[in-house]
């Protein structure tokens, strides 16, 4: 399966804040906030969440196509990307604009607080996917994940006209669509991803209920930090895939986004969903435990130790076959 990965690519600035936020916040000023918290640590890194996806992807092998729009100043990322395994043919470059910028701040509850300046990204509604149907074979699914809210709409509105498959990321900018936007990216996805608190925000921007939800796409995946996975279809029983236990994340950033490159290479290679899941969270530790959500190695063999001491030695040799074959 060839994935195409449509979204932001950004320059991370991630900062570590030794203290708590919640100490800092006083319940009868809350409409009056003026803080500025003094960090210990900046780590400028290669970041958004479709080229974290796709770096993920690449690194199991899978050449995802990556799709999105940069400055001038994308030379040296390009580069790194296209030595892990991404093909960076459809990004578009802006001569009047940097590349998108996110600035987080974590403490040390691994609570954030963040901010994200568009740059390029904000001439993304100006990607065409047509070519992604004729150039090099095509593609087999296209994810849509954070990106302009235009373009989302767009992409998504594309992949219906164009019949490709497509998979709903909306993520974090759930908080920028409105409730018509919100359908028309979820409506007819093979695929949809968010976290809990999305969840939740999903079905309050497009006011339908789970079952309704369900009724627009073929699978449902929720994320829940420690407690795991749900994995719900319509008309199926909820399937639930514990997290890797005992991790101590160095940093958060890029761990669902590691999640979505495993779970999704894993689908690509005809795993059950179980599978997916496992490798996903397997994925995802691996970010987790690095600073930066590019800064991990893919490493096949300890995948599949992670996946045989969490999950069983059944789980591991379902995913043996594909983990271990020549890239």
């Amino acid at each position: 399966m060839r994935i195409a990965v449509t979204g932001s690519i950004a320059m991370d600035h991630l900062m570590v804040f030794p203290g708590r936020f919640s100490d800092q916040l006083l319940p009868d000023q809350l409409e009056h906030i003026s803080l500025s918290f003094l960090v210990d640590i900046l780590e400028v890194r290669r970041g958004g969440v479709a080229a974290n996806i796709a770096y993920g992807l690449g690194g199991l092998g899978l050449a995802p196509r990556l799709v999105g729009s940069v400055g001038m100043d994308f030379a040296e990322y390009r580069v790194w990307l296209k030595k892990h395994g991404v093909d960076t043919g459809d990004v578009q470059v802006c001569a009047d604009h940097q590349t998108a910028r996110f600035m987080c701040i974590t403490d040390r509850d691994a609570n954030q607080i963040a901010s994200f300046y568009a740059g390029a990204m904000a001439e993304a509604a100006r990607i065409d996917l047509g070519p992604l149907v004729s150039r090099d074979g095509g593609v087999d699914l296209v994810l849509i994940s954070p990106n302009d809210p235009v373009a989302m709409v767009r992409h998504t509105e594309q992949c219906r006209e164009l019949g490709l498959p497509f998979a709903a990321d909306p993520s974090q900018q759930l908080a920028r669509l409105d409730g018509d936007q919100t359908r028309s990216l979820v409506d007819g996805a093979c695929w949809l991803f968010t976290n809990e608190y999305e969840a939740a925000l999903l079905r309050q921007r497009s006011q339908w209920t789970d079952d309704e939800i369900l009724d627009r796409v073929g699978t449902w995946v929720t994320t829940l930090g420690a407690d795991g996975v749900r994995i719900d279809r319509k008309g199926q029983p909820t399937l639930s895939v514990p997290a890797v236990p005992d991790v101590r994340p160095e940093d958060p950033t890029g761990g669902g986004d590691a999640f979505r490159s495993g779970f999704l290479a894993a689908i690509s290679w005809g795993l059950p969903l179980g599978s997916a899941a496992q490798l996903g969270c397997a994925m995802a530790v691996l970010a987790l435990q690095a600073v930066g959500p590019q800064d991990y190695e893919v490493r096949p063999a300890l995948l599949l130790s992670t996946v045989e001491r969490v999950y069983g030695s059944r789980a591991a040799k379902l995913l043996a076959p594909a983990l271990r074959e020549p890239r």
